[in-house]
């Protein structure tokens, strides 16, 4: 009885919720970078489905409607950009060139330190697309052969740590323009830079919204190119 209970799709779905909103509760409470809710959320969830042996597969299909949700925020972003549409348009030429120089500064220095770490060419291609979501970053591994295992777990924690770090370095090196703010945060961290992004104002959501759409394009015609010529 008790393990159907917790295999159930709605103990699932509801225990997810649950725990990512209990560590925004203790993040806000204890304000310590280690405890970003995503990523206590993460581990919590690893910790059960191990302890109970429930299958990632059928978890997955549980909590499939979060899927959902999750690309209904991110088509929500389109308000945001909407609403920066004639600062957007002003500032079209610097925002791509940006986003194309921050996608080659992203794939080439990942590539470069782990080849000089003596990772093989599987790896490389793993790690290249790590600052773009993930659906992008698998899509763009797996016919170079990347293991996309590895490319999950690295643009997971790469967005981890750009939500954590990317605010206060910005800060500490003395950028306040918004929309430089935003595209740092956005082309850098992804989907979680994106969420951090809104959280401190419209005006960098909507730009690291733009920028991670952009990174994502960028990115998929880059690695290939780069692969064949660069490693």
């Amino acid at each position: 009885m008790i393990s159907n209970l917790l295999q159930s799709d709605m103990f699932l779905l509801t225990l997810t919720i649950g725990l990512y909103c209990g560590g925004v509760a203790l993040y806000r409470r204890l304000h310590l970078a280690v405890l970003h809710p995503t990523l206590l959320a993460f581990v919590a969830l690893i910790v059960f489905l191990k302890i109970f042996g429930i299958d990632y597969t059928h978890y997955r299909e549980a909590t499939r409607i979060l899927d959902f949700l999750l690309g209904m925020s991110v088509v929500a972003l389109g308000y945001l950009l909407y609403e920066q549409y004639e600062r957007l348009r002003s500032e079209a030429l610097p925002i791509l060139v940006s986003v194309v120089v921050g996608s080659l500064v992203g794939i080439l220095s990942v590539v470069y330190i782990a080849r000089a770490m003596g990772a093989d060419h599987v790896l490389l291609n793993s790690l290249a697309p790590k600052s773009v979501t993930v659906p992008i970053a698998i899509a763009i591994s797996e016919p170079l052969g990347g293991i996309t295992t590895i490319t999950s777990v690295v643009v997971f924690l790469v967005g981890i740590f750009g939500s954590i770090v990317g605010p206060r370095l910005l800060r500490k090196c003395g950028i306040r323009n918004l929309m430089a703010r935003g595209l740092a945060l956005g082309s850098a961290a992804h989907g979680i830079g994106t969420a951090r992004a809104v959280e401190m104002g419209a005006v960098e959501g909507a730009f690291s919204g733009l920028a991670m759409a952009l990174m994502g394009i960028i990115t998929a015609l880059l690695v290939p190119l780069l692969e064949k010529s660069c490693y």
